[in-house]
């Protein structure tokens, strides 16, 4: 699909996946690529913008991570942001060195009205700023366009070439206009014209799937979550009866979760899918028999499932496709496409076994983050009850369970986490809070229950706030319930003495415990 583009060269900054995200707020497709890349790569993809990610390197030190100068000569607009416009100064001929201050936090900042940058920005605005060393002297060409009381250069700007740089970071909430601008980075100064819209990605993707799948047969890998039923949707849309829809129970869903599934997109549901339901508890239990360590247990129920709609597959006679529903968070995360670290591998992704039994592999929401896929399944008529369920990742109970999984572990945290989400929809918590569960750690420690000592499980509860998933903050739930909550678990779930609250966000926790 031919659509303008803004490319994010990532040096390992965090904040990668937001610059994206907010660019695509502004309705312009962005895509994130390592600073490993080759030229003629980024070249390739025609972009109409770059922009260097922040790091938490230095730029001058031997081994930092560094890219090539002909970029800037390519006449493509440039934004480096934190260690990005440090690195733009350092190969421009510009100094960086350690700063006599170091910045961190909100910060008031004084631009210029006349920068492309800052057209309709505040003259003093609040920005957020994270940085360690700090641009001493511009690179030839560049002007200053704004300054803070301890930071000379917060930002700089060779207009003539679009050249453009801010110390501090415009995609993060805390930067009040920050928003305001990226988008006059990608419309004053890349020309874009903003063609990323819902309506057109659903009906190219359709158009598309049709082309590839032909006459073909496409097998969908169906949990219920919000990814997997828009991707099912998606393609029942694109290919009606050549789709079959596998609902694998591994029993690692929710309290009655398997049964709701089925009840959506079951023969008496409202969906014309063909849908399989695969019951395979015991089978998986198994497979996860002594196994403590998170990233091998991803590693098991993915492989697993795709065995399981392997052998579906071969019942229902030749198969073309498997279709899952991957998102662009799941891809980044994983370690493909950008420079950070492997957060975790997502059973999807970098849980993919080598072989698999299947032609090609479908994934018609690779390209899209969270809200972007509840946006898609609104355009595709999907219930909101739906689009807007609780997230709940692939390995499901499997990584909200610390250390071993056992059936006896499963039926704890599948009773507590119904107490839990039963006590913050009754006090109206449900709309407030974006995400919540809970989880079974894998402490013990004594208690007193009917006068009798307990060595028992500790239940840890997870409500946080966020707007897209990847940031977030711990939710100041009331603690009359918490309290609620707490006293039904330990009296209702077998096994649970203590109930403890997270109240950790997303840096530096992640909002699953594993």
């Amino acid at each position: 699909m031919k659509r303008e583009t803004v490319v994010v060269l990532d040096f390992g900054g965090q904040y990668n996946q937001l610059i994206a995200r907010r660019v695509r707020e502004c309705g312009v497709y962005c895509e994130i690529y390592s600073y490993r890349t080759d030229l003629e790569k980024i070249k390739e993809r025609n972009p109409k913008g770059i922009i260097f990610t922040g790091g938490p390197n230095s730029c001058y030190e031997a081994g930092a991570p560094t890219y090539t100068r002909e970029i800037f000569n390519l006449g493509i607009p440039v934004l480096g942001i934190c260690y990005g416009a440090q690195l733009m100064m350092h190969l421009l001929g510009g100094k960086v060195e350690k700063a006599p201050v170091r910045e961190y936090g909100k910060i008031e900042v004084n631009t210029d009205a006349s920068s492309k940058i800052f057209g309709d920005v505040s003259p003093k605005t609040i920005c957020w700023m994270s940085h360690n060393d700090y641009i001493s002297q511009l690179a030839p060409g560049f002007r200053a366009s704004a300054f803070t009381d301890n930071c000379p250069y917060a930002a700089m700007e060779d207009e003539s070439r679009d050249l453009y740089a801010l110390q501090f970071h415009p995609e993060v909430l805390h930067t009040q206009e920050g928003k305001k601008m990226l988008s006059n980075f990608v419309y004053k100064v890349c020309g874009c014209a903003g063609d990323w819209k819902m309506d057109s990605f659903v009906e190219e993707t359709i158009q598309a799937i049709r082309k590839k799948v032909g006459s073909g047969r496409a097998l969908c890998a169906l949990s219920g979550g919000v990814d997997s039923s828009v991707a099912a949707v998606l393609m029942s849309k694109a290919i009606g009866s050549q789709l079959t829809c596998v609902f694998v129970d591994h029993g690692l869903l929710r309290k009655k979760e398997g049964d709701e599934v089925e009840a959506v997109f079951g023969p008496s549901g409202p969906y014309d899918l063909n849908f399989i339901r695969v019951n395979a508890q015991e089978r998986f239990y198994e497979k996860l028999k002594g196994v403590e360590e998170p990233e091998q247990k991803r590693k098991i129920i993915g492989e697993e499932f795709i065995r399981v709609f392997e052998e579906e597959a071969k019942k229902i006679g030749a198969v073309d496709f498997l279709v899952q529903g991957t998102i662009y968070p799941d891809v980044v995360e994983s370690g493909v496409g950008g420079e950070s670290t492997v957060i975790k591998s997502h059973h999807n992704v970098g849980g993919l076994p080598d072989y698999v039994d299947f032609k090609e592999i479908i994934e018609p929401l690779r390209d899209l983050f969270k809200d972007e896929v509840r946006q898609a399944g609104l355009e595709l008529g999907i219930p909101d009850y739906l689009g807007f369920r609780q997230p709940f990742p692939g390995p499901g109970l499997g990584i909200r369970i610390i250390g071993e999984i056992t059936a006896e572990k499963v039926k704890m945290v599948q009773d507590a986490d119904a107490i839990w989400r039963e006590e913050i929809a009754a006090a109206g918590w449900d709309k407030k809070v974006n995400q919540y569960f809970a989880a079974l750690t894998n402490m013990k420690s004594v208690g007193v229950m009917g006068d009798e000592r307990t060595y028992d499980y500790a239940i840890a509860l997870r409500a946080v706030t966020t707007t897209d998933f990847m940031t977030a903050e711990s939710a100041e739930i009331p603690w009359e319930v918490i309290g609620k909550a707490t006293s039904r678990i330990v009296n209702e779930v077998k096994h649970v003495n203590r109930v403890l609250y997270d109240c950790t966000g997303k840096p530096p926790a992640t909002i699953e415990f594993e």
